[in-house]
């Protein structure tokens, strides 16, 4: 029988919480049992495995990102849109480290549990809508996509790691790099479908 006032969605926060202290690796089920105060058997009630609870703990930071991005990026356009998205993007990973790294790690998500997650879907609306901005089509959206990911998660995830050693900082260079992406962006080279190149 499930314990009184435990749900799936407290197991989730509890496991979340967990993630941005000690890392997403670092979270089983024994750990999030203790945080809650319960036994293991009682989360088992609520979440299938500790894999379930990983994507559900992606689920949820999809959501919370998204809607930090959506806040960030509503009526701007151009290149004031990129840099709020981006800003919003680096600060939530900075903020909830843990819970990034479920966002950016292949995990088997249950897929009705997926299906009814708003924040994957509208984290593709709204970044194809701000590259829409550009003028962009596809394939080019696509490839714009993938550019701006590995840009943003290359950068966060390198800092995260203490990679940015330079005596410049790594603010200085974060603002370049967005500044060389909108101009990029504005001038994106024409692409033929099927190119190899």
């Amino acid at each position: 029988m499930a314990r009184a006032g435990l749900t799936a969605e407290r197991v989730t926060i509890a496991g979340a919480e967990l993630a941005d202290e000690v890392g997403l690796d670092g979270v089983t089920m024994s750990q999030v049992a203790r945080r809650l105060g319960v036994k293991d058997a009682s989360l088992y009630s609520h979440v299938r495995s500790l894999e379930d609870l990983r994507g559900r703990i992606a689920l949820l930071a999809a959501d919370e990102k998204t809607i930090r991005i959506a806040e960030a990026t509503a009526g701007r356009s151009g290149k004031d849109a990129l840099v709020a998205f981006a800003n919003a993007w680096r600060e939530y990973a900075r903020q909830h480290p843990g819970r990034y790294t479920a966002t950016q790690t292949p995990i088997q998500i249950d897929p009705e549990l997926a299906a009814r997650a708003p924040g994957p879907r509208r984290a593709v609306e709204l970044t194809y809508g701000m590259l829409r901005g550009y003028g962009l089509a596809e394939p080019d959206l696509t490839d714009a996509v993938r550019l701006l990911r590995s840009t943003f998660h290359g950068f966060v995830a390198l800092e995260a790691a203490g990679g940015f050693a330079h005596e410049r900082s790594p603010q200085h260079s974060w603002v370049r790099a967005l500044d060389a992406l909108h101009t990029l962006l504005e001038h994106w080279p024409s692409s033929r479908e099927g190119d190899s190149s």
